[in-house]
């Protein structure tokens, strides 16, 4: 048993870039070169030209409308001071709808002035009742602090923006709780500090007039079910009280935003998707790093812990940090204000520091305009940064998408984006940071060593043709279900009545709750019976985090959550934290700890796990004859047995260590199929090649899965077996990584054509010769990508597309 891992488009098929009606902080006129000479001088570095496709995204400009007739004369002239004249069509739209009580969403694309939409019903209202309150939720602290100095700079009397977050000193949230009209926070607060203490909230849910959703398409998978629930036990609490607050969404282009915004909030939800805000034009450039000889081994020296660029396998193009880190400092240097997106914290710092280098090479001191960007920073650094860039002072920035959402950074020349962001809907959040006033803009996506990105950058058909993907989210999991309920019936008892609310599901789910002795049936409803709330993790990152312990002075360098540190943080494990490398002495999973020791070893360290999967149930499935597509639920156990030590220069395993770390268990949703192996014979894939055939087809099918639902590769697992017992014929599994399932199983088997077709054609088309990171490797394997047969491997998915009707 094998196991692993977790040309120009129609303008109407695509989300546009967009240039706000809101003032913004700008840095002047841009000196620099323009976008397509830009992008000539960075083609111009290489022998080879790494550039695939460029599209050429035309200016736009915008349709306003009138101020609507119920926007009070002192709110328009708040907003005129702020540089708004008029509202472009789809916020006069969306705010009307709002203002006359119907749930809406606005789903259009980066800096249209979306936050326009709800402000302005929202601070009508508060403005017409001085009694009325609104709440606003945004995923990050970031967001809801940009959102609250953009409230608070309209000056407008009696409002009281405020917001209510981890960070609030405590002396001041009780003050927020009396006297703010325009609370701030994000769902996790609402969570474990609103929702729980509700009697301390009354008089504001009672005079709740709105709730706005900020950027709702983040709120996917098991977080976002989770989310749903939130919201629905937010609403319980408002009828509790008296109050029906109107729904106001706000999200980048989606597709069908309308039935996402009403899975989350389990309302009826109007969509308002045209765009009437301006746009500069944008070149957008898809950029393949170049290949490497097969001998020269990784392109640069990297972190000895994985930065999502695969720096844990053979380099066979390009590191794509390294070239991201190229061009931010080409671009520096050009005086062009960049923004560097890259995927993982540890990735930001390390293009950030191979710019700097780069630029101190070429004119000491050229290199301090350039910093990273990055959750973990205090609040004061983060503002500072953000800062120095919109004032010109830093000229370069690499973040990790803690700068994708509505923190008002637009205004840009440039956005590098390092590795493709999971969605076409995050590209082109990232995208749409580039642009000034109206002014042309440059966006280039450069390619990691990865499936979908190679498949991606040779067919921009899928970015630039193709719609935005749907929102995936399943609340009615019930590992989601349950445990919210909990919190409900631990806010009030449980009645009849509220069992609608929560959906489908939930009377079953109150039956487990009861039987296991967390709830009481009363003739009233259900009562929770323990002293304590439930301690339910919104986003579902497998148990509490285990905190990173400096052993010579106690010092606390962070933390990582309980799902990863069987990887991260196993005894002999290389932690990296802020450029600086640590090995880990032990790991005392009872305790939430590991203890550390500085040490910059020449080696770096990869967990190797084994995994068994039994079916437990089938949902539904598809007879082709020789092969079967099925979709239900598995268990999932899987375990780290040990960890090999590898040469960072070379690559080379210096040994294999053995681990003794307990087993998880997991009961999940998985998308599978079996064939037959008369099939496979007739195919050309011989028995002995059968386990490498589907152990490759089964990396690429998870690297494409991206493609049809909004999860990262790491939001899923897979195996791959020549005989399944449960199947009893060679069989592919792809399920989610959480309990219960996300909706990515399910989103797989409904377009399992096209999924696979395209992960057929990404193995086909890619210019190596026996299998890489781009096609059928996986920086997860737990068998170290062994065994693997690429021509097999299509060959294999040849006869499941043969078969499979579309």
């Amino acid at each position: 048993m094998t196991s692993n891992d977790f040309s120009t488009a129609h303008p109407a098929s695509r989300p546009e870039l967009e240039s706000s009606s809101a003032a913004t902080v700008s840095a002047g006129p841009s000196l620099g070169p323009t976008p397509a000479d830009l992008l000539r001088r960075l083609r111009a570095r290489g022998a080879a030209d790494p550039v695939t496709h460029v599209e050429r995204v035309p200016a736009r400009p915008g349709v306003p409308a009138p101020w609507p007739s119920w926007a009070p004369p002192e709110l328009r002239a708040a907003f005129a001071r702020r540089g708004v004249v008029a509202p472009w069509q789809h916020q006069a739209q969306a705010a009307t709808l709002a203002y006359e009580g119907e749930h809406v969403v606005v789903a259009t694309g980066t800096a249209s002035g979306k936050s326009l939409a709800y402000q302005l019903p929202a601070l009508a209202t508060l403005l017409a009742d001085p009694r009325a309150t609104v709440l606003y939720l945004a995923p990050t602290k970031a967001l809801a602090a940009d959102q609250l100095r953009a409230v608070a700079a309209l000056e407008l009397e009696g409002v009281r923006p405020a917001c209510y977050d981890g960070d609030t000193p405590r002396a001041e949230r009780e003050w927020i709780r009396r006297h703010s009209r325009f609370v701030l926070t994000n769902p996790d607060m609402l969570h474990h500090g609103v929702l729980p203490g509700h009697a301390q909230w009354s008089g504001f849910l009672r005079r709740l007039a709105y709730v706005v959703i900020d950027e709702c398409h983040t709120y996917r998978g098991v977080f976002g079910s989770h989310v749903a629930h939130v919201l629905r036990r937010l609403r319980r609490q408002c009828a509790r009280f008296g109050s029906t607050p109107v729904f106001v969404l706000a999200s980048a282009t989606s597709g069908d935003p309308s039935t996402a915004a009403g899975r989350l909030t389990g309302l009826p939800v109007t969509a308002v998707t045209e765009d009437a805000s301006p746009r500069g034009g944008v070149t957008f450039a898809l950029w393949e790093p170049p290949l490497l000889p097969p001998d020269s081994g990784p392109s640069t020296p990297v972190p000895p812990q994985s930065t999502g660029d695969h720096d844990d396998l053979q380099q066979v193009r390009r590191s794509a940090l390294r070239e991201t880190a190229d061009l931010l400092a080409d671009t520096v240097a050009e005086g062009v204000r960049t923004l560097a997106f890259v995927r993982s914290r540890k990735g930001a710092e390390v293009v950030a520091a191979n710019a700097r280098r780069a630029l101190d090479d070429a004119v000491p001191g050229l290199g301090d305009r350039v910093a990273a960007y990055r959750g973990g920073y205090l609040r004061e650094e983060r503002r500072e940064l953000e800062r120095a860039l919109l004032h010109g002072d830093l000229l370069g920035l690499a973040s990790t998408n803690a700068l994708e959402l509505g923190v008002d950074l637009i205004g840009l020349d440039a956005v590098l984006i390092c590795g493709y962001p999971g969605t076409r809907a995050s590209l082109w959040q990232q995208a749409g940071r580039a642009g000034r006033s109206g002014q042309e803009a440059l966006a280039v996506l450069v390619a990691r060593d990865d499936p979908l990105d190679t498949y991606l950058v040779h067919h921009p058909e899928a970015i630039f043709g193709a719609p935005v993907e749907a929102t995936v989210l399943d609340p009615a999991n019930p590992y989601v279900l349950a445990p919210q309920l909990a919190c409900a019936a631990f806010e009030a008892p449980l009645t009849p009545a509220d069992l609608a609310l929560f959906g489908d599901g939930a009377k079953e789910a109150v039956d487990q709750l009861v039987a296991a002795g967390a709830l009481r049936q009363r003739p009233t409803g259900w009562y929770w019976r323990h002293r304590e709330r439930p301690e339910v993790d919104l986003r579902g990152e497998g148990g509490a985090p285990v905190c990173v312990v400096e052993s010579s002075t106690g010092r606390l360098l962070g933390t990582v959550d309980g799902g990863s540190s069987h990887f991260l943080l196993h005894s002999g494990a290389v932690y990296l934290h802020q450029g600086v490398s640590y090995v880990v002495d032990d790991l005392d999973l009872v305790d939430g700890c590991a203890l550390v020791h500085a040490e910059e070893p020449d080696w770096s360290t990869h967990a190797r796990d084994v995994t068994d999967l039994s079916v437990v149930s089938v949902r539904s499935y598809v007879d082709a004859g020789p092969v079967g597509m099925f979709l239900g639920e598995v268990d999932v156990t899987s375990q780290v047995v040990s960890y090999q030590r590898r040469r960072i220069a070379t690559g080379e395993v210096i040994d294999t260590r053995p681990l003794d770390l307990p087993a998880r268990e997991l009961r999940t949703v998985a998308v599978w199929f079996t064939l037959s192996p008369q099939s496979l014979t007739l195919a050309g894939v011989q028995p002995a090649d059968v386990p490498g055939a589907l152990h490759a087809a089964e990396h690429a099918a998870i690297g494409l899965l991206p493609l049809m639902a909004t999860c990262d590769r790491w939001d899923i697992g897979g195996l791959s077996t020549a005989v399944h017992p449960d199947t009893e014929a060679p069989t592919v599994f792809v399920y989610d990584g959480h309990p219960g399932g996300a909706g990515f199983a399910e989103r797989a088997y409904g377009t399992a054509s096209a999924w696979l077709r395209a992960t057929r054609d990404a193995i086909a088309e890619c210019g190596c010769e026996s299998g890489c990171p781009s096609c059928v490797q996986s920086p997860k394997c737990g068998n170290g990508n062994n065994p693997l047969s690429k021509p097999d491997a299509i060959r294999v998915l040849d006869v499941v597309l043969a078969n499979l009707p579309e």
